[in-house]
């Protein structure tokens, strides 16, 4: 057992992922997250209230590494999530989006065990500047346009977490990351903008739905895992029992239904779709009690596995075919009957089919609702359980393998794609059939049993009567069809806002705007293209392994004195 911050393996295995090549990258990848999750499983054993690597700024004490069996799940969680996608993406042959993905994994842990708000914001910082890249790496005008808007949210996330941390220190003398509240100073509504950007709270979810689609297939799945659940983990830490997020989870629960229903593209569905489960732990940790929390980060945990199983099949379903639009797909189940059933494995789960995971973790929210007088928050995530069923759990799988036969030239994807999703699929069999293994992982100790009569009944009930719904919709062509088609969401509401004497002047500004724009994205991919070369064949990392070696050595050395530093 060795006292060294998560973060700290991932990066230099980054630094190395520069040098090597071919299976030597692959295995030090895999082995970082085996051995991490090893070691901080020891740690773990070793009782709650770990902590080390204080140092100092300024009159500041900050803490680089602290734990609780909070921060601690969300680390077993991150490194489970690092090892599948690392796998999933071994056919890869693009240093950028490698290097990239040990760095923004990496980033995400540093943000879980950070022991003071400054740390905090220094991962908070690091996880766009590498994911960022996961976008651009796609390589397309489209990619390049959502990476700058996921971009410029983000660090507008980050100013005002760093405003809110400036202040917070002045008034408290003290940077702790703790309970923060929502008790009227500024520096606390700053924080919580803060977090619910990054949680993709309704009116600043767009960078979600915009980035995720336009993502490499297997950028994405690294970008599902991390970015929303360090965000969740925050305010799990700073702000249980704040009764507005009952309300904001509540409305993000229900929202992305109706643009998953008619949304083409099916990653931009498994988007929105993502943004409502998302409003499953945002109630929980609105409610703030045992029960509800527990529900909340256990679902958490649960989504980053079958929506991450989500994504990877229809990462499959466009590496192979090149489409991933439902008017396009099709009849797929014949060609690739692998990934047809371990896709319906991961719809099973997100809709909480019994003995999948996410019955065991949705009903905990659900119950903790109906507990705290919160009744019809119990009817919205009722309805909105419904609602990913005819979304995730019956449109993704029905359009992309079922339907019409699109008679698309297709074979199953890669065999480390297919190993990836299976221990995606097995990991929601087992948590469904056996619970108590995530149970005894969970912030508090609680007695909850979820297959009791009522539960099951209910769900099966509610799953049935979904289903019945859809095939009467579809007979009756009813349910609305898959169309090309572009679906404006909030930005409609911006639009609606501008008042008509200004849009003169918009219109005036929008031929500067697009020329700015285009020097903008073209800046990017000359950024995205300038960094790829230097690794290919003919690149400097290639040709000059001397100029190589000496940056590793630099790498090396200083990766050597912060460990040291820190034990």
């Amino acid at each position: 057992m060795l006292e060294v911050a998560p973060f700290i393996p991932f990066f230099l295995a980054a630094a190395l992922g520069l040098f090597l090549r071919g299976w030597l990258r692959a295995v030090l990848f895999i082995a970082v997250p085996v051995l991490g999750l090893a070691n901080l499983w020891l740690l773990g054993a070793g009782g709650a209230g770990i902590e080390f690597g204080h140092y100092a700024i300024l009159d500041f004490n900050l803490l680089l590494f602290k734990a609780d069996r909070l921060s601690l799940l969300f680390g077993y969680l991150f490194h489970i999530a690092a090892l599948i996608s690392v796998i999933y993406a071994l056919h890869v042959r693009d240093t950028l989006q490698q290097v990239a993905s040990m760095l923004y994994a990496g980033s995400a842990l540093g943000a879980v065990f950070a022991g003071d708000l400054l740390t905090l914001f220094i991962f908070w910082e690091l996880l766009v500047l590498t994911s960022v890249f996961l976008v651009w790496a796609r390589r397309s005008g489209r990619a390049y346009v959502a990476g700058l808007r996921y971009f410029t949210l983000h660090i507008l996330s980050g100013l005002l977490l760093l405003g809110g941390i400036i202040f917070y220190g002045q008034t408290h003398g003290t940077l702790e990351f703790g309970q923060i509240g929502l008790d009227g100073h500024a520096y606390s509504w700053m924080i919580f903008l803060a977090f619910g950007i990054k949680c993709a709270f309704p009116f600043f979810h767009n960078w979600l739905t915009d980035a995720y689609p336009e993502s490499t297939p297997t950028g994405t799945v690294f970008l599902s895992a991390f970015t929303t659940k360090v965000a969740v983990y925050a305010l799990a830490r700073a702000y249980p029992g704040t009764e507005l997020l009952v309300y904001i989870g509540a409305t993000m629960a229900c929202f992305p239904i109706f643009y998953a229903v008619i949304e083409n593209d099916l990653r931009r569905v498994l988007a929105y779709s993502l943004i409502n489960q998302l409003g499953f732990m945002v109630v929980g940790i609105g409610i703030g009690t045992s029960l509800a929390i527990n529900g909340a980060v256990a679902h958490a945990f649960n989504d980053v596995i079958f929506k991450g199983l989500l994504f990877m099949s229809m990462g499959a379903v466009l590496h192979v075919t090149g489409k991933i639009n439902g008017s396009e797909l099709g009849g797929l189940y014949k060609k690739m009957p692998k990934t047809t059933v371990l896709c319906i494995i991961g719809a099973a789960s997100i809709s909480a089919f019994p003995l999948f995971s996410g019955f065991v973790s949705k009903s905990m929210v659900m119950s903790a609702a109906i507990k705290n007088g919160y009744d019809w928050v119990w009817l919205i995530l009722l309805f909105a359980s419904a609602g990913v069923f005819h979304h995730a759990g019956i449109k993704i799988p029905y359009f992309a393998f079922f339907a019409h036969d699109a008679k698309l030239p297709a074979r199953e994807p890669p065999v480390n794609m297919l190993i990836a999703m299976s221990i995606a699929a097995a990991l929601c069999l087992i948590i469904g059939i056996y619970p108590q293994a995530l149970y005894s992982l969970l912030p508090y100790e609680i007695s909850y049993t979820p297959y009791d009569v009522t539960h099951v009944l209910t769900q099966l009930q509610l799953l049935f009567f979904s289903a019945l719904a859809f095939v009467w919709l579809n007979l009756r062509h009813l349910y609305p069809p898959e169309l090309p088609s572009v679906n404006l969401d909030v930005e409609w509401i911006y639009r609606r806002l501008v008042p008509d004497a200004m849009r003169g002047l918009f219109s005036r500004l929008f031929a500067l705007d697009n020329r700015l724009r285009n020097v903008a994205v073209g800046g990017v991919a000359r950024l995205v293209e300038g960094v790829a070369s230097h690794h290919r064949a003919d690149g400097i990392m290639a040709r000059n392994w001397l100029t190589g070696s000496m940056v590793a050595g630099v790498v090396l050395l200083l990766g050597l004195y912060l460990i040291l530093g820190w034990l």
